[in-house]
């Protein structure tokens, strides 16, 4: 969020000093006084509060006692002493107990109070972006920042545009083209196309390329939370607003503030949340459940999803209103089937990336396990090609290159129609088929020492099923069942 969005607690028993903080802060924050401790609990009751201003010498309760309280109830709050005694045994205290983050000394001075309470929060919104972590000192803000700008000058590096395998011939190319463009203006994009083919991968680098580039980007599975869950993450809560609120929730709309939310599977969610998310969009503020009043918020909005929406909108299971203000810039993902020239280059990143993840050296593919997958459909996309080479890596021994009977069942068995072949490209697939299948057999019953049992569960096959697998290639060497 950004620091003029932020919501400022002034408690001070003098109606002056509240009106003096809210004309010096109010052109950059929200400010609400309260006269006591008692006023200033039914604010952070009903409102997510970033900083408190207190003052010290309060009738009935000290600052540092309310504030002691604050820290037990209200953790993320920033907290801030004001008083007109320099009692060290009170700031001790106040550091000590009770987490205070500034001890400012009265009278003070418009500009170090601006300075003080913008540096409060960006501090709240630091700890939040740096995972919730809590901070109550100084050194650990400036900690926060360098965790923060690390982490977003990594990212940037992970996911750019450049960061998306193709070729040169690819049809990904025109995606790409078009998602460069949308990054340089401030409009909503929807990605579609079927799961797996990396569409937050796009998204991701559209807010990487895009003026928000050092702001957050924040991720929400529409389709994996039921309406009231997914509104209290994605428009926070107050405490006690449904059974199991247990404590104040800021949601990912507020989080992502100034910078990029990410709704994914957008096409799962129901008719009623909907029309919560279109005000949110229409009116660029939202109301965390149980909050008195909204807050404004300035978000860029990627969504995606694997549904034809303008289907869902004819059927009447998708608002149409919603849709053009979430589909203001529409990119398609196409699959992996679509683009197979890429299948050997992104089997090679994902190949390097598997060896330095399971500290392995394994050198590269067989041609002919290259052939099969990309002669495969890859139902699962990339998704489902990173996981089988995954899968490859575990199974093999040593470096040498992972063989075709490494590769899963259903990919070795799958492919129908003509496989080019590396020499003279003359060769049928389902011979290559079951050469490589009479090869992946044979070399699992040898390292199994012909264990039926053993070498079935490796391969996928029935023992019934292998038993007849090895008449057919004329293994019969291997005993049936004397050493099981």
């Amino acid at each position: 969020m950004s620091n003029g969005h932020a919501t400022v607690l002034v408690v001070d028993d003098e109606v002056r000093s509240i009106e003096a903080i809210q004309r010096v802060l109010s052109d950059e924050f929200e400010v609400i006084g309260a006269r006591n401790a008692r006023e200033a609990e039914a604010v952070l009751e009903g409102e997510l509060v970033q900083v408190i201003l207190c003052d010290q010498r309060m009738p009935g309760e000290s600052g540092v006692d309310f504030l002691k309280r604050v820290r037990e109830l209200w953790p993320d709050t920033i907290r801030i002493i004001i008083s007109g005694y320099t009692d060290s045994d009170d700031i001790i205290e106040g550091v000590n107990n009770a987490g205070i983050f500034q001890y400012i000394t009265k009278p003070w001075s418009p500009e170090k109070l601006i300075d003080c309470v913008r540096e409060s929060a960006n501090l709240w919104r630091l700890q939040h972006e740096a995972g919730d972590v809590r901070v109550e000192v100084k050194p650990a803000a400036e900690m926060l920042q360098k965790v923060v700008s690390d982490r977003r000058r990594s990212e940037q590096q992970l996911f750019g545009f450049d960061r998306i395998i193709h070729t040169e011939d690819s049809p990904l190319i025109s995606s790409i083209t078009l998602a460069k463009r949308a990054a340089r203006y401030d409009v909503s994009v929807l990605i579609t196309g079927a799961s797996g083919t990396g569409k937050e991968l796009l998204a991701r680098a559209v807010h990487h390329g895009s003026g928000r580039a050092d702001r957050p980007f924040v991720v929400e599975n529409c389709g994996a939370l039921p309406d009231d869950l997914l509104e209290s993450e994605l428009f926070g809560c107050k405490k006690g607003a449904y059974t199991g609120a247990y404590q104040d929730r800021i949601g990912l709309f507020e989080l992502a503030d100034s910078g990029t939310i990410f709704l994914d599977e957008i096409g799962e969610t129901s008719p009623a949340f909907q029309v919560k998310l279109l005000r949110v969009l229409q009116e660029g503020e939202i109301r965390p459940l149980g909050a008195q009043r909204p807050r404004k918020v300035n978000v860029r909005v990627i969504s995606a999803t694997n549904r034809d929406l303008l289907a869902e909108v004819a059927a009447g299971r998708f608002r149409r209103d919603l849709y053009y203000r979430l589909a203001a810039f529409p990119i398609h993902m196409p699959s992996l089937k679509e683009r197979s020239m890429d299948i050997p280059t992104i089997a090679a990143r994902f190949l390097t990336q598997t060896n330095q993840a399971f500290n392995r050296q394994v050198a590269g593919f067989h041609p002919k396990t290259l052939d099969l997958m990309t002669a495969y459909g890859w139902p699962g996309n990339v998704r489902e090609l990173q996981n089988e080479i995954q899968r490859m890596v575990v199974l093999s021994d040593g470096s040498q290159p992972l063989e075709p009977g490494l590769l899963s069942p259903e990919i070795r068995n799958g492919c129908d129609g003509q496989v080019g072949n590396r020499n003279n490209g003359s060769r049928q697939l389902k011979d290559i088929v079951a050469e490589i299948e009479r090869a992946a057999i044979e070399e699992s019953l040898e390292r199994h020492g012909g264990n039926i049992s053993h070498t079935a569960e490796e391969l996928g096959l029935s023992r019934v099923g292998l038993r007849s697998k090895i008449e057919r290639y004329d293994l019969r060497r291997y005993p049936d069942d004397t050493t099981e």
